[in-house]
């Protein structure tokens, strides 16, 4: 392979000030998390611990292997909305006696583990994950179901849950849950429908309907042992399989039911089990995007910092050179690269790219995308030599391609761009996001400016007057909205990427999920779509 080189400078002003502006971002980062770590706050944690109760990601690492990662998804789900940042729901993907799982956890210290519409998308979210991977899931549940002011939004949709841990099972992909507290209503069928269940002793309670609504509907007087209670589940209904004399043991029965499962991986090991780290140090990936999303850079600088020894063999690297394609290697799995180095997309990149998929699929070789772009290119000329059926080229090779894609957004991703690298819309196996990153139809400036022009249109065509100052006030106003919609964190927060990463991770994070990938077959696509020419 051919060894890529590096023309970055540390020391240059630019250099200084991409880095400045990244800081800042991994700063709110950061303290978005916090607000998801911190669960219901320390009022209600204080609280769950004096009843000898763990907190989630207290459960987490009691059931992870010692010292195993944790790829944490979504973490920030609901920020910016009325519900508190991490939707009072734990995702991710661990190992657990060897086997990576897809572990969802409730977190009773926010509203009860109430599943509010955010957690509902988010527990959704890992369902698709588990699926599309194969992976184990592990349910640690203690909720108080439906977040009933917001019922409208989350019943209808919410039964897909159940759904899919039905489907899961039927793909011969096995469900485990361990119930901490309340299970009731809908969160009853969680472990009502996982393949194992355990639950703990005088902790667990697991019913349709509570006392009170029992009274109500039927005029049973009842309590909550004789109704749901594990010992009864364990003995009369045999709902639990097992039953745990506390957390920590119910928590060691859950590693046994995966010890058990004889789990084996159907994707091909990796090529090189002791991969060479990079040359170049992951540190510098901070200073290399742009404070200024308008400014290109060189994502070989990046490839430089993330591939196993720094090794890339580019793939027409003279032909439609705005978009890098290549082949490498990750944690000693082999991927193909596609990757944004001027922004704008014309028709000779898109052609470039479909051919390029199309070789990945012959060869079953995952696709990492790395998005840095405004769209396809617009004007006459272009139009006129066929960017439109020339970026549907690309677009139909994104969509039709079988082998697994993951994407990072390292900047911009506009427009049909953001079809092209493979956006949340289709489908990749998992999206990630770089703190400085913006995604939207089009930058602030330019949809601002946009509607400015419409309107001045209109002002004409009815022979009216246009008002320059509330256009001037328009524009700002928009620009300032579609500022906020487009970022990160914004993003991120409503569920269109599975999580907003540190540039430093962005190789530990794609080597986690190549491996969770290969849980599965890793196959390439039989045949395309027609292809315009």
């Amino acid at each position: 392979m051919t060894t890529l080189d590096s023309a970055l400078d540390p020391a240059s002003p630019a250099y200084r000030a991409n880095r400045e502006a990244l800081l800042e971002r991994l700063a709110e980062l950061e303290a978005a998390l916090d607000q998801a770590r911190a669960g219901g706050g320390e009022k209600y944690v204080t609280r769950h611990h004096g009843r000898g109760k763990l907190l989630p990601r207290e459960r987490i690492e009691l059931l992870l292997d010692p010292d195993s990662p944790f790829l944490e998804l979504s973490p920030v789900a609901a920020y910016g909305t009325d519900f508190p940042v991490g939707a009072s729901t734990v995702t991710g993907i661990g190992v657990v006696e060897g086997v990576e799982c897809l572990i969802v956890a409730n977190d009773p210290t926010v509203r009860g583990g109430a599943v509010n519409p955010w957690a509902l998308a988010k527990t959704r979210r890992a369902g698709e994950i588990a699926l599309a991977n194969r992976l184990p899931m592990v349910n640690l549940v203690e909720s108080a179901g439906a977040d009933l002011p917001t019922q409208a939004e989350i019943f209808i949709p919410g039964g897909r849950v159940f759904r899919d841990l039905t489907r899961l099972s039927a793909a011969k992909i096995p469900t485990v849950s361990v119930v901490f507290g309340n299970a009731t209503a809908g969160g009853a069928y969680v472990p009502g429908m996982s393949d194992f269940t355990i639950m703990i002793r005088d902790r667990s309670q697991v019913y349709l309907a509570g006392p009170p609504l029992v009274k109500m509907a039927t005029g049973e007087v009842t309590d909550d042992e004789s109704l749901g209670g594990a010992a009864m589940h364990a003995t009369r209904s045999g709902l639990a399989d097992f039953l745990a004399e506390d957390e920590r043991d119910g928590i060691r029965l859950a590693r046994q039911c995966v010890r058990r499962l004889n789990w084996r991986k159907q994707g091909p090991p990796p090529r090189n089990p002791v991969p060479q780290p990079p040359k170049y140090d992951p540190e510098e990936l901070l200073g290399i995007a742009s404070a200024d999303l308008k400014v290109p850079f060189d994502p070989r600088e990046v490839l430089a910092r993330v591939l196993d020894g720094s090794e890339f063999d580019e793939f027409k690297p003279a032909y439609g050179t705005a978009l890098v394609t290549g082949w490498g290697e990750l944690h000693g799995y082999p991927v193909g690269v596609l990757a944004n180095a001027r922004g704008v997309l014309f028709s000779e990149e898109a052609q470039k790219a479909a051919q390029f998929i199309q070789l990945a699929n012959a060869a079953d070789t995952p696709l990492v995308f790395l998005q840095n772009t405004t769209g396809y290119m617009v004007g006459t000329e272009y139009e006129q030599r066929g960017i439109i059926k020339h970026g549907a080229l690309m677009i139909n090779a994104v969509s039709n391609s079988k082998v697994p894609h993951l994407t990072v957004n390292l900047g911009a991703s506009y427009g049909a761009g953001n079809y092209g690298m493979c956006g949340r819309a289709y489908e990749p196996r998992f999206l990630f996001t770089w703190p400085n990153a913006k995604s939207a139809v089009m930058g602030p400036a330019q949809l601002a400016g946009v509607l400015s022009i419409v309107a001045r249109q209109a002002a004409a065509a009815r022979g009216r007057e246009y008002d320059e100052d509330s256009d001037a006030a328009m524009r700002m106003m928009v620009e300032q909205q579609i500022e906020s919609q487009s970022g990160a964190l914004f993003l991120s927060g409503r569920l269109y990427d599975d999580g907003v990463i540190d540039p430093r991770d962005t190789r530990t994070v794609l080597g986690l999920c190549l491996s969770a990938i290969h849980n599965g077959p890793v196959r390439g696509a039989d045949g395309f779509g027609v292809f315009r020419m």
